[in-house]
């Protein structure tokens, strides 16, 4: 019955191999030999996906290696249906709607922290690339710690980026394109100790 809702048996059973292998890339010849389907068929569902956004692709050593692409919009529903560890989705499926109570906590808790927001996949209608802005003297494990209690309840990576107060506030007054872009679009405060993003 699944098959014939997401269009062939290929599709299907690359769905579940991306799904189940999230920063995992493969060539052409592995993955026929891990579905067990003809190269062609194979071939032509990894185009159709790449079309949609499912999949990326990038070449190294000669030859082209697909993945799963964290950031496409159906990714959570999509590990929900084909994932195998399906029981692990449930704090997931709210799609990013408003930060959870143990995200904010986790951020909230790393020392020396004096700017926090979020945005990217974790706010809904946010196009940025960072998920995550630390900003502070931070302890590089303490932050790691943090973004993993995100990665677990979100079930995919985080991308995050963490400056010095120095560094931010010098960027926010050049007006840097990097942190314009994040202020520019949809995202969430978790933390402003020094009232900076009121001086945009």
């Amino acid at each position: 019955m699944i098959d014939a809702l997401f269009g062939s048996k290929t599709r299907v059973k690359l769905l579940h191999l991306f799904l189940n292998s999230p920063g995992q890339s493969f060539y052409v010849r592995e993955i026929t030999r891990k579905i067990d389907e003809q190269i062609n068929s194979v071939r032509r569902e990894l185009s159709n996906m790449l079309e949609v956004g499912v999949i990326t692709s990038d070449s190294a050593d000669n030859k082209l290696y697909y993945q799963v692409n964290q950031r496409y919009d159906y990714y959570i529903p999509l590990k929900a249906i084909f994932g195998d560890n399906v029981g692990e989705m449930t704090s997931s499926t709210s799609l990013a709607l408003e930060p959870t109570d143990e995200y904010s906590m986790a951020i909230r808790s790393i020392p020396g922290l004096r700017l926090a927001l979020i945005a990217g996949v974790l706010v809904r209608g946010s196009s940025s690339a960072v998920d995550v802005l630390l900003v502070g003297n931070l302890s590089a494990q303490k932050v790691r710690a943090a973004i993993a209690v995100i990665e677990k309840g979100e079930g995919r990576d985080i991308n995050y980026t963490v400056l010095s107060y120095e560094e931010f506030y010098y960027r926010l007054s050049v007006r840097d394109r990097f942190i314009t872009e994040i202020l520019n679009g949809k995202y969430i405060v978790l933390a402003d100790k020094d009232n900076a993003l009121s001086q945009k």
